[in-house]
C-alpha cells in the first residue's frame, strides 16, 4: 500500500472477490481497462470475451446513425473521414453525439458543424487519456 488510494482499492478488491466466492450464479464483468484488473480475479474468470474496438466501417454505420432526426447535421460534416481519422468506440461515439446535441440544443439548433464534431471528440478523446 503507497497511499490511501491503495487501501481503498484493496478493500474494494477484496470485497469483490468475497462476493464472487458466495456467488452461486453466473457472474458477467466488462471493463475497458483489461490490463487494470487485478490477478485474483482473472484466476477466478472462467472465460472472457474480447471485443475489438469498431472498424472503420462499422464506426461510419455508427456515427450515422446515432444522431437524433431532430439534429441537423451541416454540410461540412463529412462521416467518413470522420470513421477514419478518429478511432473512438460506440460508446465514445455516443457520448459525443450526446455533447454534441445538448450543445446544438443550447445553441437554438443550428446545423452541427464540423468544427463542433471535431471539439466534441478531441473532448471525448482527452477523457479517455488519448489525443490524435
Amino acid at each position: 500500500i503507497r497511499d490511501a488510494h491503495d487501501k481503498y482499492a484493496n478493500q474494494e478488491v477484496a470485497f469483490l472477490l468475497q462476493r464472487l466466492e458466495n456467488h452461486a450464479g453466473l457472474v458477467i464483468l466488462a471493463t475497458n481497462q483489461r490490463g487494470n484488473l487485478d490477478e485474483a480475479f482473472l484466476r477466478r474468470f472462467q472465460g472472457s470475451i474480447s471485443f475489438p474496438p469498431p472498424s472503420t466501417e462499422d464506426r461510419l454505420r455508427i456515427w450515422q446513425k446515432v444522431f437524433p432526426s431532430q439534429v441537423e447535421i451541416g454540410s461540412d460534416v463529412e462521416w467518413p473521414a470522420i470513421a477514419r481519422r478518429f478511432e473512438l468506440t460506440g460508446a465514445g461515439i455516443v457520448n459525443v453525439a450526446q455533447h454534441c446535441a445538448i450543445e446544438t440544443l443550447a445553441r437554438g439548433m443550428p446545423p452541427l458543424e464540423n468544427a463542433v464534431l471535431e471539439a466534441a471528440i478531441l473532448r471525448e478523446l482527452g477523457k479517455e487519456g488519448r489525443m490524435v
